[in-house]
């Protein structure tokens, strides 16, 4: 909304800056940022009168967590709130990329508030129907491939690009949409998974953000894109900006989130985030790297597949309980220990992410 004011440029005055995207994305940390500061508390207040008793507690989970009783959930609508506000005022509006990601995160935020009013409303933890919830997020994100891939150069349009191998591209055709659409769902689902302790999630979710605002960054740019030997997709560059937003909202949420947790984030935003950096990852034809700067949510979902599978098998868990940060709890490691050690691990991954720009 904001880049409209550079109509109004001559060149070297203040509204040229709104040009930029690296401004603009500055611009939308510190918006998301101040947003949660100033709406944060607020809305916790009113989520703690509506739900009265918070977020259910699972019965077989970890004995620490009954102290939690009470806590209030629904808090990934203070991140949503901060980033959709900031992307809006300070992205181009006519970038087609922006929309995709800002409707996948929409889209997945609302499952995500059903499954959490379901929870509250009738105080158990099942919530919306597993069915249901992949069953729309499968459409959800069989559009958003689709229009990515309608969205992205003719050349690379159905294609898988390959990291560190320079030009490696692999045809999928009309296979990237159900690509894309395991993309998209996979990391929602396993972002979901890994919310399961006082700011576990939000922080590798900001890792994983600022990765990938970079890498939309470099690839939306023709002169990064040229030296580093990256596949260019022009337009891609602004979705840096939606990434500074949701790390600023993020922030925001975790100032409310660290331990002990004042509110959880809850499926409306763990859905919705992992949603968003999954499409992230489609648009810019990083969806492999992904697989690596998301690694730790690769293995919560991991943990919990091959619990189920082993036990419908053997009748015996490989894991003390899934998913895998709950092994941890269950072998007496302390929440923080556990919460500050993934965070270190996400930091190693994302780095190893970053470093495939360069490795050609």
């Amino acid at each position: 909304m904001l880049y409209g004011l550079t109509q109004f440029s001559e060149g070297g005055d203040l509204f040229n800056l709104f040009r930029y995207i690296t401004f603009r994305a500055g611009g939308a940390f510190f918006t998301a940022l101040v947003f949660g500061f100033l709406f944060g508390r607020p809305l916790i207040n009113f989520l703690r009168r509506k739900q009265k008793k918070g977020q259910p507690i699972r019965d077989d989970g970890p004995a620490s967590h009954f102290s939690k009783a009470g806590t209030p959930t629904m808090g990934g609508l203070l991140i949503l709130s901060a980033l959709m506000v900031s992307t809006l005022l300070w992205s181009r509006l006519d970038n087609p990329y922006v929309w995709i990601v800002l409707g996948v995160t929409l889209a997945f935020g609302l499952i995500g508030f059903a499954d959490d009013y379901a929870k509250v409303t009738k105080m158990n933890t099942k919530g919306v129907s597993g069915r249901v919830r992949m069953g729309i997020g499968l459409v959800v994100s069989a559009l958003a491939a689709g229009a990515a891939a309608w969205f992205h150069p003719e050349a690379l349009s159905g294609q898988l690009a390959m990291p560190v191998f320079k030009d490696a591209l692999i045809n999928l055709g009309i296979l990237f949409v159900p690509f894309g659409m395991i993309v998209i769902v996979g990391a929602a689902n396993a972002v979901n998974l890994t919310d399961g302790l006082d700011g576990l999630a939000i922080m590798p979710v900001m890792i994983a953000a600022g990765t990938l605002g970079a890498i939309s960054y470099v690839v939306g740019n023709a002169v990064l894109t040229g030296y580093l030997g990256v596949h260019f997709v022009p337009g891609t560059g602004e979705l840096l900006i939606f990434c500074s937003a949701l790390i600023g909202g993020g922030l925001g949420f975790l100032w409310y989130n660290a331990p002990p947790a004042a509110v959880f984030m809850g499926d409306t935003g763990s859905l919705a985030l992992g949603g968003a950096i999954g499409a992230i990852a489609v648009c810019t034809k990083h969806e492999i790297v992904l697989a690596i700067v998301g690694g730790l949510f690769v293995v919560e979902a991991l943990s919990v597949i091959i619990q189920v599978l082993y036990y419908k098998r053997t009748g015996k868990r490989v894991f003390l309980m899934a998913p895998i940060h709950h092994h941890f709890e269950k072998k007496g490691w302390g929440e923080a220990q556990i919460v500050i050690r993934f965070w270190i691990i996400s930091l190693i991954l994302a780095l190893i992410g970053l470093a495939t720009l360069k490795l050609r």
